[in-house]
């Protein structure tokens, strides 16, 4: 525990201007964000008497081994900071919302030639309008389904909508009505855009008009003795209003608003956000968070205000925010809210009326909310700690192993050799700790060999961390193999990764400074599990053994009858079936596997779809679908001369050359062949069928 006074700077030191500051752990993690109008008057509180600050404060100023700090030059720029700085550290200390699950959206993606209406999950695309986000799918398809009466809008898949344009057949909701088919020219791609303009139209509020207008198109052919006109125009405004009726009305007519509520205990805070566009809800989310700082309902709101609009633009902004308390600076949240919808944002607290009767059902659903979550976190957590428990003991471990990584193996016969390490913590999945790995250290199917390699690879990183760091004093010496070409030997203080290593490179890898981010593979597990029998136990316990580890505890579960191998156990050890333990290594064991499978299917799937044109340098995407359009396919392609390739535009004699060499070069592709009628498919993209 370090003493707050051992790095307090001197009064004079600090600026008296607005700005951000992080304070940092001993080994240069960021482990707490803030900012402030007047960083020496906000900073001066942390270094007071410890018996004067709040207990969480308390921990983190003890924790902290420095602080440090950026000027900035106005408030709203201080708060965009500690946002950008929040997401990128991620830092211990600061309150983290988590959403309670992935929430669907309508989506409209109008960056396309013919815009199709979708549910979507996940981060939001660029050019794509939202609607929502809804309690569950069928919801949103609920309504869609009774909109595409008025709106005929695309709804399929980019590879239904292909093969529409080729056969010159529309899809079964071309031939209903419920499409207007522009993939066989029905309407023209301007028309189409109108029609997805008019359905986000509706979509956001504006419902008003268009009812009307077919009310009044609806007597008009009424009036001209148009019966069945009539009587279509009548049904598409009834499934308009009951597309309406779907969200009940809240507030007056085009009001565009969300309204924030909070529910706190002192341990957890719950977080419920609705929706309102044109004076119904829309939409409805949750977020709960575990208050790991002092904070207050102020600073909660503050938090969620970040969390809720920090990625968003435009009308994803409401014109209205309610909220249950102020920020510490309503002024400067709101200048930022004004920036980010590009028009000005009201920032307030309802004070009387519906929209305050509104933020009363807010505040109930919070407090539900925080209720239901106490509730499942007080079962999850007594049947997680059981289960670790079990776990220790079955295992002979002095404590229970609160991290757990499990390493798997997958491949299809010997080839796209892959593993992955999955990462559980506290019995709960840690998905931004799992990483994957390519086998490159020898060729074929060997599980055991593989396993070693992995481990090995896995733990010379983690030896280098504790290094680099300062960690240990002493680098115990390896007594296996020399470490693979590229990989500095144990003990280095380079921090290079393994060439073999899959995924981008990390940041701050390499001999830099390091800036606070999370490392790769600095943490230790207290238990290894491999999926796997005695074998790949063994191999494991191996690679451990070769690099001076012998504080972390091996074990594998086999699948074939669910039973634990410890290393150098003849038997394995037997949990019961109904052991919460069992269920819990096979949880982890399930998601190594998982993990690992989706990776080997996508390098074989990118194997397949590989090329010759791949290999040539310079040669960028785009070059390549204007030569594959020029001749038609890559067998055309591979048949044609230097000069031939030359006349299509962007590709020089160089490049031309390069081409020509590569095909030469590899071998023929072998026919692939359609299975159900023995046809030769012929290429006719820039895959290959080897």
């Amino acid at each position: 525990m370090a003493d707050p006074s051992s790095y307090r700077p001197k009064p004079g030191q600090i600026p008296d201007s607005p700005g951000v500051y992080k304070f940092r752990d001993e080994h240069r993690r960021v482990i707490y964000v803030g900012k402030a109008k007047n960083l020496r008057q906000r900073l001066a509180n942390y270094f007071q008497d410890l018996a004067g600050l709040h207990p969480r404060t308390r921990t983190m100023v003890t924790t902290a081994a420095s602080v440090e700090w950026t000027v900035v030059s106005t408030e709203v720029e201080a708060l965009q900071l500690e946002y950008s700085w929040i997401k990128e550290f991620d830092p211990r200390f600061n309150v983290k919302y988590r959403d309670d699950k992935s929430y669907p959206y309508l989506a409209v993606t109008l960056n396309e030639d013919f815009p199709r209406v979708q549910v979507m999950r996940g981060a939001k695309k660029k050019g794509v309008r939202y609607f929502g986000p809804y309690g569950h799918a069928w919801a949103i398809r609920e309504t869609v389904d009774l909109m595409l009466r008025v709106f005929p809008v695309r709804t399929c898949s980019a590879g239904v909508f292909k093969n529409a344009e080729r056969t010159g057949r529309p899809c079964l909701l071309g031939y209903i009505g419920k499409c207007s088919a522009p993939c066989v020219g029905r309407v023209t791609p301007e028309e189409h855009r109108d029609l997805a303009e008019d359905f986000c139209d509706f979509m956001a509020g504006r419902t008003g008009t268009y009812i009307r207008r077919l009310e009044k198109d609806m007597m008009q052919a009424a009036e001209e003795m148009e019966y069945e006109r009539a009587a279509r125009l009548r049904d598409d405004a009834e499934a308009l209003k009951r597309a309406m009726e779907k969200s009940a009305v809240v507030l007056a007519d085009a009001t565009d608003a969300d309204l924030i509520a909070v529910a706190e205990d002192e341990l957890e805070a719950a977080v419920q956000i609705f929706h309102v566009r044109g004076g119904r809800v829309r939409g409805q989310r949750g977020w709960v968070t575990d208050k790991v700082e002092a904070v207050d309902t102020a600073g909660l709101v503050e938090h969620a205000l970040q969390q809720l609009y920090g990625e968003e633009a435009g009308d994803s902004v409401p014109k209205e925010v309610l909220v249950p308390a102020l920020p510490e600076d309503p002024d400067a949240v709101s200048e930022w809210l004004a920036g980010r919808r590009g028009s000005q944002v009201s920032l307030r607290i309802p004070q009387r009326g519906d929209k305050k009767d509104l933020m009363v059902t807010v505040q109930r659903n919070a407090q539900q909310a925080l209720g239901l979550h106490k509730t499942k976190r007080a079962s999850d957590l007594t049947t997680r700690s059981r289960a670790l428990e079990e776990i220790a003991e079955a295992l002979g471990l002095d404590s229970a192993p609160l991290r757990v990584e499990c390493f798997d193996i997958s491949h299809l016969q010997g080839d796209d050799v892959v593993a992955s390490m999955v990462v559980f913590e506290d019995g709960l999945a840690r998905k931004s700790e799992y990483r994957r790995f390519q086998i490159k250290g020898f060729e074929g199917q060997d599980d055991v060999r593989s396993m070693h390699e992995v481990i090995g690879r896995r733990f010379k990183r983690y030896l280098q961390e504790k290094e680099r760091t300062g960690e240990w004093e002493d680098t115990p010496a390896p007594t296996g193999p020399a470490p693979e070409e590229g990989t500095p030997a144990t003990g280095a203080a380079s921090g290079t990764p393994s060439p073999v290593e899959a995924g981008p490179r990390e940041p701050g890898d390499g001999p830099r400074e390091d800036d606070g981010r999370p490392r790769r593979f600095a943490y230790p597990p207290q238990l290894v599990v491999v999926d796997g029998g005695q074998p790949q136990v063994a191999a494991a316990k191996r690679a451990l053994d070769e690099l001076g580890i012998d504080d972390i505890a091996v074990c594998g579960l086999a699948k074939r009858l669910e039973e634990v191998w410890l290393p150098d156990d003849d038997d394995p050890v037997v949990l019961p079936r109904s052991s919460e333990g069992l269920y819990l290594l096979q949880r982890i064991r399930d998601e190594a596997h998982r993990f690992a499978i989706t990776y080997q299917r996508a390098k074989r799937a990118k194997r397949i779809r590989s090329s010759p044109l791949d290999d040539v340098a310079g040669l960028g995407e785009t070059r390549k679908q204007a030569l594959i359009k020029h001749f038609g396919s890559v067998r055309k392609l591979r048949q044609a001369t230097i000069d031939e390739i030359r006349e299509v535009p962007g590709i020089g004699r160089k490049t031309a050359e390069s081409v020509a060499a590569a095909f030469a070069s590899a071998a023929p592709a072998a026919p692939a062949v359609n299975t159900a009628t023995g046809e030769i498919i012929e290429e006719d993209d820039g895959g290959s069928t080897t």
